[in-house]
């Protein structure tokens, strides 16, 4: 199944932090800035601050949480709801807009903001959230959308993070078997 445009933004936001590296590409509010353009999610004459970056921060968090299942962090769910719970959505009737759209009010970063989770509401609405997944690896937990027929990927790849733990299990399996010899 090919991956829909939402699923390909919140897939790249959510990736915006490397847990294998530590790097945060929103590590500041300056940063965050430059993000927003890149994605053209804000224009030339906008700025990021503090409250905007911390928003942008509990949203990804609580996405990539919302992403673990029975396993998420409750504390990241919760700060994500309360950022939601802060940015208005108004249903629009008119032709040619018949869909969810960020509150005009809201300033363009918040606006911003406010895009992406529309994004997670279009995921979670048709099912296509199901696709969306973090690597089976420890080390990574790397979000990727699984394409497969069966949705049975659970590595973001297999030549890299499902080699990794397959040679982990391999090794322990080794390991347990001198220790009984």
């Amino acid at each position: 199944m090919e991956r829909p445009p939402a699923a390909a933004r919140v897939e790249l936001f959510t990736n915006t932090f490397d847990l294998e590296s530590g790097r945060d590409e929103l590590s500041t509010p300056e940063d965050l800035t430059r993000w927003l353009r890149e994605q053209g999610l804000i224009g030339a004459g906008t700025r990021a601050d503090e409250a905007d970056h911390r928003a942008f921060t509990d949203l990804r968090a609580g996405l990539r949480a919302a992403l673990d299942g029975a396993d998420a962090d409750p504390h990241a769910l919760a700060r994500g709801d309360a950022l939601l719970a802060e940015l208005p959505l108004l249903a629009s009737l008119s032709p040619g807009q018949r869909t969810l759209v960020p509150d005009p009010d809201l300033g363009p970063v918040r606006a911003a903001c406010a895009s992406l989770a529309l994004d997670w509401v279009r995921l979670v609405t048709t099912g296509d959230v199901a696709r969306l997944k973090r690597c089976a690896e420890h080390t990574c937990l790397w979000v990727f959308w699984d394409g497969s027929r069966n949705q049975s990927r659970r590595w973001c790849s297999m030549r890299v993070c499902g080699n990794r733990t397959k040679s982990r299990r391999h090794s322990e399996r080794e390991r347990r078997a001198r220790t009984r010899d």
